[in-house]
C-alpha cells in the first residue's frame, strides 16, 4: 500500500505565499489589532485578493478548485502567527460558504457564493442557542410558513463574522414543525427587518475576530431563502461541523507551531546562569514535547481531510483530529508561557496570546466531551443511560 504525506507542488507553494503573508503582513500587525479588538478589514481583504476564501469552490462559482486541505493548509499558516484571523477564514468558508455549496440550489450558489469566495463578503453559521452549548438539538428559534415568507422567531449566540462591514447574510437553523419536529436552514440576509446583530462579547482571547449574538424578531424572508429539504437543517449543519472539525485542527496545529517558533527563537536568545536556556534539558525537552505534538497534529488533520476528499468515512478521524490537535494546543500555550517566565503572562510575546486564545478551541465546533462521545460511539461502547 502506497502512503505519501507530500504536499503537490500547488499546495507547496500556497503554503508558502499563505506563510510569507502571515508573517510579512499579519505578524506585525497582531499585538496591536488584539489589544484593540480590531477587525482588520483590509487584511481580510487582502486573504480575499490571494484567493484565500474560495480555495475549496469550483472555479464557476469564483472559486479556485482546490480542496478542503488547501484550505486547512492556509489556516494553519495563519493561526501560526494571529489564531483571530485563522478563524476568521476558517468560519468564513468551512461554517459561512460551505452549506450554501453543499445544500443550495444552483440558483443560490450562482447568487451568493462567488461573492463569498472572492472574500468580497462574509458569511455567518447561526446554529448555537442561548442555554443550548453542546445541545444543538435543543433548538428553539422557530420559523412559520405565512404565504410566500417564512417569519423567524429566536436568538443565536457566539456567531463569527455576522457583524463586520462585509457580512452579507447568515444561514441558520429553526423549528419549522413540532408534531413531528423538524428543523430547516434559513438565508437571512443583513439588514432584513426583524434581524439584529448584537454587540460583541468581551472575549478571553480571538480579540480581533468578530463574535456576535443574532436575534430574530417577527423576520420575514422569501421562500426562495430556504436552504435545503424541510426537515433536514440538523442533519445538514451536524455534517458541516463535522467537516470543520478538520479545520479547527488546522487552526490549533497553527497554534502549537506558532508556540514552538517562538519558543525556540527564545531559547537561543534568553540566558539564564551564563548560558542560553535552550540548553538546559528542563526547556528543551519542553519544546520537543510541543514539535512532538504539532507534527502528530498535522498528520492527524492530514489523514482527516484525505479521508473526506477520498469519500471516504471521516467522522471519527475528524474528532480525534480536533480532540488532540485542541488539547495539544492548550498544552502548548501553557507550556510556552512557562518558558518565557513572567514575559509569558503578558500579551507583549505572542505566546501570552496564544495562551488566551487556545482555550475555545477545546470548546468551538464541539467540545472535547463531545468528540470523546462521538469516538466512543463509533466504536462501538454502549450509549450512556440517563436516569
Amino acid at each position: 500500500m502506497a502512503i505519501s504525506f507530500e504536499l503537490t507542488e500547488e499546495q507547496a507553494e500556497l503554503r508558502r505565499v499563505v506563510r510569507q503573508f502571515a508573517r510579512d503582513k499579519v505578524a506585525p500587525r497582531a499585538r496591536e489589532m488584539n489589544a484593540n479588538r480590531e477587525f482588520p478589514l483590509d487584511l481580510v481583504r487582502q486573504m480575499g485578493e490571494m484567493g484565500l476564501f474560495g480555495l475549496p469552490f469550483p472555479t464557476e462559482y469564483g472559486g479556485s478548485g482546490g480542496t478542503y486541505l488547501d484550505l486547512c493548509l492556509a489556516i494553519e499558516e495563519l493561526g501560526r502567527v494571529d489564531q483571530s484571523l485563522g478563524i476568521t477564514l476558517e468560519a468564513a468558508v468551512g461554517l459561512g460558504a460551505m452549506p450554501i455549496w453543499k445544500f443550495g440550489t444552483e440558483e443560490q450558489k450562482l447568487q451568493l457564493l462567488p461573492a463569498l469566495a472572492r472574500g468580497e463578503k462574509l458569511a455567518g453559521f447561526g446554529l448555537t442557542e442561548p442555554g443550548g452549548g453542546s445541545d444543538a438539538g435543543g433548538l428553539r428559534t422557530t420559523a412559520e410558513r405565512d404565504g410566500d415568507h417564512w417569519v423567524i422567531n429566536g436568538t443565536k449566540q457566539f456567531i463569527t463574522n455576522a457583524g463586520t462591514d462585509m457580512s452579507d447574510f447568515v444561514t441558520i437553523t429553526a423549528v419549522t414543525s413540532q408534531q413531528p419536529r423538524a428543523v430547516t436552514n434559513f438565508v437571512v440576509p443583513t439588514g432584513t427587518p426583524g434581524y439584529t446583530v448584537g454587540g460583541g462579547y468581551d472575549k478571553v482571547g480571538w480579540h480581533a475576530s468578530d463574535t456576535r449574538d443574532l436575534y430574530f424578531d417577527d423576520c420575514r424572508v422569501p421562500v426562495a431563502n430556504q436552504l435545503g429539504e424541510t426537515g433536514r437543517g440538523f442533519a445538514n449543519f451536524l455534517s458541516i461541523l463535522d467537516e470543520g472539525r478538520i479545520a479547527i485542527s488546522a487552526l490549533a496545529t497553527g497554534s502549537i507551531q506558532g508556540c514552538v517558533d517562538e519558543c525556540v527563537r527564545y531559547a537561543h536568545e534568553r540566558e539564564a546562569f551564563g548560558k542560553p536556556i535552550g540548553s538546559y534539558q528542563a526547556i528543551a525537552f519542553k519544546i520537543a514535547d510541543m514539535e512532538s505534538a504539532a507534527e502528530l497534529a498535522r498528520n492527524q488533520y492530514w489523514y482527516a481531510a484525505w479521508l473526506m476528499a477520498e469519500g471516504k468515512p471521516f467522522k471519527r478521524a475528524a474528532s480525534v483530529a480536533k480532540l488532540y490537535s485542541s488539547e495539544a494546543a492548550v498544552t502548548a500555550a501553557r507550556e510556552a508561557c512557562q518558558i518565557f517566565g513572567g514575559y509569558g503572562f503578558t500579551t507583549e510575546y505572542p505566546v501570552g496570546r496564544f495562551y488566551q486564545d487556545a482555550k475555545i478551541l477545546e470548546i468551538g465546533e464541539g467540545t472535547s466531551e463531545v468528540q470523546r462521545m462521538l469516538i466512543a460511539r463509533d466504536l462501538g461502547l454502549p450509549p450512556a443511560r440517563v436516569g
